[in-house]
């Protein structure tokens, strides 16, 4: 079901309980502020087919949720250390190609 990382084989495994188990592992409490962001998450690769970098997660961010939540800095208060690559992880998408 997962790679050595931890991401997902298959998209298709992901549900809410599996991003439930995969952020409990991380030791992230998924709010009402983590699941907009994976929603965010999972809409930016289904658009773009591929999840986001870093940059282009801060600027997605900020053009759907608004300036306050298009941040590095409120990324990383609800993703802590990479935002991208972690909330990829919980959201059940491929881990973003620039990540190491």
């Amino acid at each position: 079901m997962f790679d050595r990382e931890g991401f997902l084989r298959n998209l298709d495994d992901w549900s809410p309980q599996v991003a439930e188990r995969i952020a409990a592992a991380e030791g992230i409490e998924l709010g009402p502020a983590q699941w907009e962001v994976l929603e965010l998450l999972r809409a930016y690769y289904k658009r773009f087919d591929a999840s986001p970098a870093m940059r282009a997660l801060v600027r997605y961010a900020g053009q759907e949720l608004g300036a306050d939540k298009g941040r590095s800095i409120y990324l990383l208060s609800l993703f802590p250390g990479s935002p991208a690559k972690l909330g990829c992880k919980i959201a059940g998408l491929p881990k973003p190609d620039n990540c190491l």
